[in-house]
């Protein structure tokens, strides 16, 4: 039996996004669509620009941390515990830079993970600093076991997706931080395929190092991000280079170079330079404030209503699902595949064709809707795929 969507709240929401041009974008896992209120805010910073006499020093500041603010809100944090970044791999970068490696530490990576985590610490074990230890699932879908039954005496760090950017599979991070902080070893998470759209809370992930994207499921510009370092690790990182911005009283434009050159406390360390990048911190400002007032519940609601609608009815004599069948074990989207892989090309060219957008991910395609999409469009792309 399926779940009917209310049509009324579906059309409310969708008009908070400009028109889709007659496609069925169900693509947010790729790039989130920004909102009315955020193109707007772009225009504002464009006249920033335009006019400068007419930009508030006080913007500098205010902006990241009214951005840092509406995060820690979101994300049931502190705001001087967040960074604002670039993008998830200025995070795990940060961390790989960040933490006094020793000889013969080890990192535990998933097969099949975002090259991202690969990208930060593959390099270090090239150059003798760490080990990189991959591991392998031991079922269909990786697990919080799978890294349970690798954590050894020299694991320092284990980096890993809460949602996996490939199958949509779900990691208890719970269980998995507390076998880790059990034996002093850290835990990274990229929580790029679900802040924004599922309910989290960092105190009960458990992770260390958490780092996201804004521009997924927070709706925000490419080229945004945060990083959440628990806070009693921040001075125990080692000490890198800083944007100037991070140092206390770096407000005093009339006083700059007077010092004193000491980092303020918390996260903003990490901030990228030029932070308040106005043309993408505004959009992601007014997006994250979007958020708040819709509630990340309600997204994740309906999210949920349209994926079981999907599941339901999905054509089984030619597609299989390629997500975890319990929704309590994947995110917000899942991935389906055409019974014979080596079509999975020429559905996902299909579905172009016909105005439904969603990704061709590891031999699968990816479906990830969000509060703009209806039935209808649920209706238009289970059209193609029953064909």
């Amino acid at each position: 039996m399926t779940t009917k969507i209310d049509a009324a709240s579906t059309t409310a929401w969708r008009e908070a996004w400009f028109d889709f041009e007659d496609a069925a974008y169900l693509n947010v896992a790729a790039q989130g669509p920004m909102p009315r209120v955020a193109i707007r805010a772009v225009q504002q910073a464009l006249e920033w620009k335009k006019f400068p006499h007419r930009l508030a020093d006080d913007v500098y500041f205010a902006l990241p941390d009214r951005v840092r603010a509406s995060l820690a809100t979101l994300l049931g944090a502190e705001a001087q515990d967040i960074a604002i970044t670039a993008g998830t791999s200025s995070g795990i970068a940060a961390v790989a830079a960040g933490l006094d490696w020793q000889q013969g530490d080890e990192v535990l990576i998933a097969r099949g993970e975002f090259p991202a985590h690969f990208a930060a610490f593959q390099p270090l074990a090239q150059a003798g600093m760490l080990r990189v230890k991959v591991v392998e699932p031991r079922a269909r879908f990786l697990d919080a076991g799978d890294f349970v039954e690798h954590l050894g005496p020299q694991t320092r760090l284990v980096s890993t997706s809460l949602v996996r950017f490939d199958n949509g599979a779900r990691l208890d991070s719970a269980r998995l931080a507390r076998a880790c902080h059990q034996q002093r070893t850290l835990l990274l998470l990229d929580v790029a395929q679900c802040a924004g759209a599922m309910p989290l809370n960092l105190a009960e992930l458990g992770a260390d190092f958490v780092a996201g994207t804004g521009y997924k499921w927070l709706l925000g510009p490419y080229g945004t991000g945060f990083f959440w370092t628990r806070p009693e690790l921040i001075e125990q990182m080692r000490p890198a280079p800083a944007y100037w911005m991070a140092f206390q009283d770096a407000d005093k434009f009339h006083t700059l170079s007077a010092g004193p050159f000491r980092l303020a406390p918390g996260a903003r360390r990490w901030d990228s330079p030029e932070t308040a990048n106005f043309l993408n911190l505004s959009a992601l400002d007014a997006s994250l404030e979007f958020l708040l007032r819709a509630g990340v519940e309600t997204v994740w609601n309906h999210v949920q209503r349209l994926i079981s609608e999907i599941v339901a009815r999905l054509p089984l004599d030619r597609c299989v699902l390629s997500s975890p069948a319990d929704p309590a074990a994947r995110g917000p989207y899942i991935c389906v595949a055409p019974r014979k892989a080596e079509k999975a090309p020429q559905l996902f060219e299909q579905l172009r064709q016909a105005g439904v957008f969603v990704s061709l991910r590891e031999g699968a395609l990816r479906i990830a809707p969000h509060l703009y999409n209806s039935e209808r469009d649920i209706d238009r792309l289970l059209s193609i795929l029953s064909v």
